[in-house]
């Protein structure tokens, strides 16, 4: 199994951002791009799409595949989704471990799923079918949560190792969500990150959240917190070097912000390289 190789430090393409972008061509070493927003026939999306992929590397990551919904497999969406990736070439392709809809309708959310064999053993199915439609390995991402589920027989790393080996996918593992379930459901963020295999982990993300006391809202509307940084430090050691990104998704702040973070993931990253390295 040969993993990607690490595309560095990046960032979530967004259109607030283009402009700078285009006239200054960043010190970024990637961008995730959205994939439903380039999944069109044409027009502005996919001429800056065209733009940015001319200097960068790209991730193609997407919201609405719905790999854990028990409705049949949406085929249009995948021929959709494998031809921009055939004309674009990501490094590889992401989704979420959720549900998106119900009935035809997307709740445009990431909605929460049991952890139990027979969702697992659901799950790894139509991974493996979108895989070999694909003709590719995806990432999948853990989500935050704000409610579990009685009918749950395994924790969430658990499900999330267990799926990553039995579909042979890849895992983008995003640590301010490991953060936010874990202070929502009361678990220790640091064991799901010491029982996630190191060999499936492609790529991070980093993010904003909300505190409203009694629980954490995953946002992207805020600076990554003190804690996330923390505990990307120690996801670093375990799995790095992999694909970083800072996911920016309201509250714009000025591009030059964005970049800060940037080069304080990078700051992190090497100390604990060079600790690592030392020891």
């Amino acid at each position: 199994m040969h993993k990607p190789s690490p595309l560095g430090f990046g960032l979530g393409l967004r259109p607030a951002y283009y402009k700078e972008i285009f006239e200054s061509k960043p010190p970024v070493d990637w961008f995730e791009v959205i994939s439903e927003n380039y999944m069109v026939e044409g027009g502005p999306p996919l001429r800056a799409l065209e733009r940015i992929r001319t200097d960068y590397p790209i991730v193609m990551h997407g919201v609405s595949m719905s790999i854990a919904s028990t409705a049949a497999l949406d085929m249009d969406y995948l021929h959709d989704l494998k031809r921009l990736a055939d004309r674009f070439q990501p490094q590889f392709i992401s989704d979420h471990l959720c549900w998106t809809g119900v009935h035809g309708v997307n709740l445009h959310d990431l909605m929460p799923i049991p952890y139990t064999e027979e969702a697992l053993n659901h799950v790894v199915s139509r991974i493996s079918q979108v895989q070999d439609f694909l003709g590719r390995r995806i990432a999948i991402e853990n989500v935050s949560s704000y409610v579990t589920f009685a009918e749950s027989e395994m924790d969430e790393w658990t499900f999330v190792r267990e799926l990553a080996k039995r579909a042979d996918c890849w895992l983008l593992l995003d640590v301010n969500n490991v953060y936010v379930s874990g202070y929502n459901h009361d678990f220790d963020p640091h064991e799901f990150l010491r029982s996630i295999d190191v060999e499936r982990v492609v790529q991070f993300h980093l993010a904003g959240h909300e505190d409203h006391g009694t629980h954490k809202v995953d946002t992207h509307d805020e600076p990554v917190s003190e804690e996330v940084w923390a505990l990307f430090a120690e996801a670093w050691r375990r799995f790095g070097p992999v694909s970083v990104i800072i996911e920016r998704d309201d509250k714009f702040p000025p591009f030059a912000d964005l970049l800060a973070e940037l080069q304080h993931a990078r700051d992190i990253a090497g100390v604990v390289s060079e600790l690592g390295s030392a020891a």
